[in-house]
């Protein structure tokens, strides 16, 4: 970092404590004072313009300010509930060092190199993992393959160079290796660590070392109440789930959900109990993760129908909806690639290490001709799979059908043999054409459902255009 960044952070770091300070008393005020030194720094793209219709951060102070959103009261939540010193270390690392300064980085690196480069890297610490979760490739890893320290150092110190500030760890179970990941956060104080936990292995003790550094996040695997989380994932699960919760509440400290939504209980992960026990337990927001059907030996029993993947978008983006009373923010992994211009894999926006190093271009789709323990960062970018990924995305202008393998299963087979990639799962390596057909009849029967919803949307965010453009005029003319 030069002296002009890190003149930069301080003086971010400074606007943050003032706004932190005034926020004790006037929450209201506090915030808005916050996303205006963010907003003073940050500087929107074309592409930002495009997919979000303006600076994000000028939204976020409009909805802060109105007092018919929640998303005031859910700022002022964030306040109460999580310690001052996370709060800043994230905004920092977050908005500045991988919003501002990372952004804008990864952007020039791509374009000089000619490769999409990604602005958060997910890898697995670790193939362990003390859960055999019903359709999870995780759990029969074993648990004899680990990144060392000084791989996850060496991914991490090379994507710093390239841009990346945000990294999630994934598995197996991250928190078998929870002293080198807090050594990790320690070192790369600069960075965001979040790990997707299944959450028995959260205690005391980790909790005081995430509350010191303020860099570690985690995101919790839950799939509803204790009957539903149970039947995938054990029995005992969400008992441990939620005491893991409330020591993270204890300490108030910032987490999530990580929910795999199947067709048993798509219901349930949305409705008005689960959301409210777990925004009392104080998750702050959930990643929902649409069922894969990944692996030689998996099945399309868990893959929801495409009536209950109707029925989920239009649930998902009311709980979300402004005037919705829910306090927690909900994020559809599948369904909301409206917001970042289809799939987001290939390095386009994110890529997934394996614990092997394997380079793979998603967390789901397990095929590479690179490997961090033999090649730099940037050649496992730039390996034919990743560029065909970057030729071809998107891989639908449907925003509702952004993924190569689950909507578009014609894509992956011939990317993978124009590319001569070969399977990185090593305990259930399948053929990419045996993974796509278990998806040929979904996609088939997704897609006339998803034009009709897209159709929409789209129709809807015109009327809502027309009508602001409207509204200006009269103000004009008045």
């Amino acid at each position: 970092m030069n002296i002009t960044q890190k003149a930069t952070r301080t003086a971010i770091g400074a606007g943050i404590d003032l706004g932190l300070n005034h926020a004790k008393k006037n929450p209201q005020e506090g915030i808005s004072d916050i996303l205006n030194v963010l907003d003073k720094f940050y500087k929107p793209t074309k592409d930002d313009k495009k997919l979000s219709g303006g600076n994000a951060f000028s939204g976020m102070i409009s909805q802060v300010n109105d007092p018919e959103s929640k998303w005031g009261p859910y700022a002022n939540k964030i306040l109460k509930n999580v310690n001052q010193h996370q709060i800043k270390t994230l905004l920092l690392n977050l908005a500045y060092e991988a919003g501002y300064k990372g952004l804008a980085k990864v952007r020039a690196t791509s374009e000089k190199y000619d490769c999409n480069v990604p602005w958060t890297i997910l890898f697995d610490p670790t193939s362990a993992c003390n859960m055999h979760c019903k359709g999870c490739w995780s759990g029969e890893y074993g648990n004899k393959d680990n990144l060392s320290f000084e791989e996850m150092d060496s991914i991490v110190t090379q994507g710093k160079e390239l841009g990346t500030h945000f990294y999630l760890l994934t598995g197996g179970e991250p928190l078998v290796r929870k002293n080198e990941i807090i050594k990790l956060a320690k070192k790369h104080s600069d960075c965001v660590f979040q790990a997707f936990t299944n959450g028995t292995l959260v205690d005391e003790a980790f909790a005081i070392e995430m509350e010191k550094l303020g860099n570690i996040m985690l995101g919790i695997s839950l799939e509803g109440l204790e009957e539903q989380n149970d039947f995938r994932r054990g029995k005992g699960c969400f008992k441990a789930v939620m005491k893991a919760m409330d020591i993270l509440k204890a300490h108030k400290l910032a987490f999530g959900l990580s929910i795999c939504w199947t067709k048993y209980n798509c219901e349930t992960v949305l409705s008005e109990e689960f959301l409210n026990l777990v925004e009392e337990k104080g998750a702050l927001y959930a990643w929902y993760f649409h069922f894969m059907p990944v692996g030689e030996k998996t099945t399309n029993e868990l893959v929801p129908t495409t009536e209950q993947r109707r029925v989920f978008i239009k649930r998902l983006r009311e709980v979300r909806s402004s005037h919705n009373p829910h306090q927690i923010l909900p994020i559809d992994f599948q369904n909301d690639a409206e917001f970042v211009g289809g799939c987001i894999a290939g390095g386009r926006h994110f890529l997934h290490i394996n614990p092997l190093g394997d380079v793979e271009p998603c967390v789901f789709i397990h095929y590479s001709t690179a490997n961090i323990k033999r090649d730099t960062l940037l050649e496992a970018l730039q390996q034919p799979l990743f560029m065909q990924y970057r030729k071809r995305q998107p891989f639908n202008e449907n925003m509702l059908r952004p993924c190569p393998m689950l909507e578009n299963p014609e894509n992956l087979p011939d990317m993978v043999e124009k590319a001569g990639a070969k399977s990185t799962d090593f305990t259930d390596p399948e053929v990419a054409k045996h993974l796509t057909d278990k998806n040929v009849e979904y996609a088939k029967a997704w897609a006339p459902v998803a034009d009709e919803i897209w159709k929409e949307m789209v129709a809807e965010k015109e009327a809502k255009k027309k009508s602001k453009e409207n509204s200006g005029n009269k103000v004009v003319n008045d």
